[in-house]
């Protein structure tokens, strides 16, 4: 299995839903709730640190000097 930091979006939010469906199930031990929950919230933190990483890429283009800038969406005018 990889490491957290090498999984990508997509493959954590498989983990983090597979954890949920573990979660949901009735006959789920309360040790091993304990331990899919912890790693669900592990999980949860870096999806929400890959959109956030996300994020902050989209709001920045490069200028014609190659200079960072926000991003401004213009939006269209009737």
């Amino acid at each position: 299995m990889k490491e957290k930091s090498e999984l990508s979006f997509e493959e954590a939010l498989r983990q983090l839903e597979d954890i949920v469906n573990k979660l949901e199930k009735e006959d789920v031990p309360l040790e091993k709730a304990i331990d899919y929950y912890q790693e669900g919230m592990k999980l949860s933190k870096l999806c929400d640190d890959i959109l956030q990483n996300a994020q902050e890429k989209m709001t920045q283009i490069l200028n014609d000097e190659n200079e960072v800038e926000p991003f401004e969406l213009q939006e269209e005018q009737d």
